[in-house]
């Protein structure tokens, strides 16, 4: 176990060890103080599924952090939707005050790297015509199980399965927009905070979820998100 908080101060190991299991559980290993951004079709497949275009720049979107739930906590469907999606994804966990960073300087940002599960009221976000109640609900931003601070995220799978069969299967190498091009951006737009996340886009292969289903997304060298899904009475 660990003493302080990252974003802010140093930390301590207490030398107490916990396992999981038990009556334990992780929780989401970061609240944002501040944001949630979401980047849209930023994986050429994914566009195509939903059958609109590549955006010629980063198309952004918001999520408040009461959306935000950890590992095994419930995904709660929208009483408002009839049609909600998975949609798996690789999250960037800022470290530092950040605006205007160029490109070249833009990873030197960042905190960590985990996993996410941008949720997606999809009959609504059609409907809508803007994302804040398909994107932002309670429960709509799973993250989890860790956070992995050395990471390489050039080229990693990133996966979902619901029930155990794979529903998406993609690599970060096929994002249109890399990470460091989203934190150079994204921070032009508006100051990021420490703790701020952003969610990189999903690849193709987004499908229905439904009451009963057990959701996981799985991103190369951080883990696997696990998240069981219910409709409330």
């Amino acid at each position: 176990m660990l003493t302080g908080d990252p974003l802010f101060m140093p930390v301590q190991p207490t030398g107490e060890r916990i396992s999981l299991g038990d009556g334990v559980r992780l929780l989401a290993p970061v609240i944002p103080r501040s944001k949630v951004i979401g980047v849209g079709r930023n994986y050429a497949d994914h566009a195509a599924e939903l059958g609109q275009t590549v955006p010629t720049t980063p198309l952004l979107f918001l999520k408040p952090n009461t959306a935000v739930i950890g590992p095994d906590d419930p995904i709660v469907l929208p009483p408002y939707s009839e049609e909600v999606h998975h949609e798996a994804e690789l999250a960037v966990v800022i470290g530092k005050i950040t605006k205007g960073v160029p490109i070249e300087r833009a990873l030197a940002q960042v905190f960590g790297y985990t996993a996410a599960n941008d949720v997606t009221a999809r009959d609504v976000q059609r409907t809508d015509g803007q994302w804040t109640r398909a994107k932002g609900f309670d429960s709509s931003c799973p993250l989890g199980p860790w956070i992995v601070t050395d990471l390489d995220t050039d080229d990693l799978q990133v996966t979902s399965r619901v029930n155990g069969q794979t529903r998406q299967d993609g690599r970060t190498s096929e994002l249109v927009f890399d990470v460091a091009h989203l934190i150079s951006f994204i921070s032009e737009v508006f100051t990021l905070l420490p703790g701020d996340v952003i969610l990189t886009g999903t690849p193709a292969g987004v499908g229905p979820i439904v009451h009963g289903d057990v959701v996981e997304v799985e991103v190369e060298d951080i883990g696997v998100l696990r998240n069981p899904v219910i409709r409330r009475t």
